[in-house]
C-alpha cells in the first residue's frame, strides 16, 4: 500500500508540475476571415511552444472594441493579447496601457510597411504588431460593367460610380452598389469619413470645432443616402463588412467600396460565386483625392498589466511574422495570405501571380496618409478617424444618426444637426474649446 500511495503521490506531483508549466494565453480577436484562419493554424504555434495553450475570445467588431477598451481602461486583465487597430495603438501606447513590443532580427521590423508601422508606434516605439493591414478601394463586377459598355477608370469619380450603379442595378438579382450602413465609428463612419474627406470636409477644424453640419458633410451624406436608396440592397442600414461580403460572394453586389482585405475573399472560388468576374480600382474621388481611402491595420498588442508577457510576445511575434505568412500560403495558397503589412509579401512573385488585386491594394496603401488626409488643414491624425480618445463616442453618435437617415427614420439635415450638437457637447466637455 505504501508503494501504491507513493506512486499516486509522485504521479499527482508530476501532473501538478505539468499543469503549472502550461501558460494559457487568452487572445481577444475579431470574427474576420483571416483571424478565424489564425485560430485554425494556432496548433502550429502550440506544437512549437509546448508550454503555451491559446484560448480564443472571438467577437463581432463593435463588441470587440467595447470589450477590449473596457478591459484595458479598468485594468481588468481578462486578455493577454488584444486585437486592436491604428486608432487605439497610439492613444493607449501614449497612456502606458500597452507593452512596447520587443522584436528580434528574424522578425525583421524594417520589413513592415512604413505607413502601417508608423501608425502603430509612439515616439518610434512599436506598441502593436500588424496582423493584416488595409486601405479601401473599389471592387466591381467587370462582367456587368462590360455588358453596360462602361470602362471603369483606375481612379474613378463618385459621379462615374453613380452612373455605373444605375446601369447595372437589376434587383433582386444584382444591386448596383453595396456600402456600409451599420452604425459605428469603425463601421459606417469609416467609409463615410473617406466620402466626407473627398468632398473637401473634415471632422474638426484647427480650433477643434466639429464640422459635421457643414456643406461637405451635407454633400457627402445626401449623395450616399440617395445612392443606396436608389441602387443599394434593402436593409443597407444594418449592413457591415461581413454582411456585404456575403452578398458580394453570392453575386448580389455590382460594386463595393470597402477594405482592400475583402479582395482575397471575393476572388476565392471556394467562397465566391463571382471570383473570376471581379476587378479593382482606387477609391472614388469628388473634390479632392485627399483622404479618399482609409488606412487601418488589425494588430496584436499586449496590455501593460499582463502577467504572461513572455508567452504573449512569442505569440504576437509568431502570428505577425514572415513565417506565418509562408504558413498560410503553404496551407491555403498565396491569394489567401494576410496582406497589407510587409514589403516582402508584395515583392514575392508567387503572391503577385496569385493575387490579382495586389497592385491596386498596394497603390491604395501607399497613397493613404493619416498625417494629411483632409483638404482644409486638420489638427488630428487619422484618415477615417481622428486619433483622440473622444472620437469613439462622437463617431458612434454621428454614425447612429446617419444610419437612421439611411433607414428613413429621419432626414439627412436632422441627422447632421443632431450629430453636430452631440459632437460639440463632447468636445466642450473634454475642454477642446469653449
Amino acid at each position: 500500500m505504501k508503494l501504491k500511495s507513493a506512486l499516486i503521490l509522485a504521479f499527482g506531483l508530476a501532473a501538478g508540475l505539468t499543469h503549472a508549466a502550461t501558460t494559457e494565453l487568452v487572445v481577444a480577436t475579431v470574427n474576420n476571415g483571416h483571424m478565424i484562419e489564425m485560430q485554425k493554424l494556432t496548433q502550429h504555434f502550440e506544437t512549437a511552444n509546448p508550454g503555451i495553450k491559446v484560448k480564443w475570445v472571438t467577437l463581432e467588431e463593435g463588441m470587440l472594441r467595447q470589450r477590449v477598451t473596457t478591459d484595458i481602461a479598468t485594468k481588468g486583465g481578462q486578455f493577454d493579447v488584444m486585437t486592436i487597430g491604428m486608432y487605439e495603438a497610439p492613444i493607449w501606447g501614449k497612456r502606458g496601457w500597452l507593452q512596447e513590443l520587443k522584436t528580434d532580427a528574424a522578425y525583421d521590423v524594417e520589413d513592415l510597411l512604413p505607413a502601417v508601422r508608423s501608425g502603430l508606434s509612439v515616439d518610434g516605439k512599436l506598441f502593436a504588431a500588424p496582423f493584416y493591414g488595409e486601405s479601401s478601394m473599389l471592387m466591381y463586377r467587370k462582367d456587368l460593367a462590360d455588358k453596360a459598355g462602361i470602362t471603369v477608370a483606375d481612379k474613378p469619380t463618385w459621379a462615374d460610380i453613380k452612373t455605373l450603379a444605375a446601369k447595372i442595378h437589376n434587383p433582386p438579382n444584382v444591386y448596383g452598389i453595396c456600402l456600409r450602413g451599420k452604425p459605428g465609428w469603425g463601421d459606417n463612419m469609416a467609409f463615410l469619413s473617406t466620402l466626407v474627406n473627398t468632398n473637401g470636409g473634415q471632422w474638426f477644424d484647427m480650433g477643434w470645432k466639429p464640422q459635421v453640419d457643414s456643406k461637405p458633410w451635407h454633400d457627402a451624406i445626401n449623395f450616399y443616402v440617395d445612392l443606396l436608396k436608389s441602387y443599394g440592397p434593402p436593409g443597407s442600414a444594418a449592413n457591415s463588412f461581413n454582411e456585404i461580403l456575403a452578398l458580394y460572394n453570392e453575386g448580389k453586389c455590382g460594386m463595393w467600396v470597402d477594405a482592400t482585405i475583402a479582395a482575397s475573399f471575393i476572388t476565392d472560388p471556394k467562397q465566391s460565386k463571382v471570383a473570376d468576374k471581379v476587378a479593382f480600382a482606387q477609391s472614388p474621388t469628388t473634390v479632392t483625392a485627399k483622404g479618399a481611402n482609409w488606412l487601418w491595420a488589425w494588430s496584436l498588442a499586449i496590455p501593460a498589466g499582463s502577467k504572461k508577457t513572455e508567452a504573449a510576445q512569442k505569440f504576437v511575434n509568431w502570428a505577425t511574422s514572415k513565417d506565418y505568412i509562408q504558413l498560410v500560403a503553404k496551407t491555403n495558397g498565396w491569394a489567401s495570405v494576410p496582406t497589407g503589412t510587409r514589403k516582402s509579401t508584395y515583392a514575392n512573385p508567387e503572391f503577385q501571380k496569385a493575387a490579382k488585386f495586389a497592385a491596386a491594394e498596394k497603390m491604395a496603401l501607399d497613397s493613404a496618409n493619416p498625417n494629411d488626409s483632409t483638404l482644409p488643414k486638420s489638427p488630428y491624425v487619422g484618415v477615417q478617424f481622428a486619433a483622440i480618445p473622444e472620437f469613439q463616442s462622437i463617431g458612434l453618435a454621428v454614425g447612429q444618426q446617419i444610419s437612421a437617415a439611411l433607414a428613413g427614420k429621419s432626414t439627412v439635415d436632422q441627422a447632421l444637426k443632431a450629430g453636430q450638437a452631440s459632437a460639440e457637447r463632447e468636445m466642450k466637455k473634454a475642454g477642446y474649446y469653449k
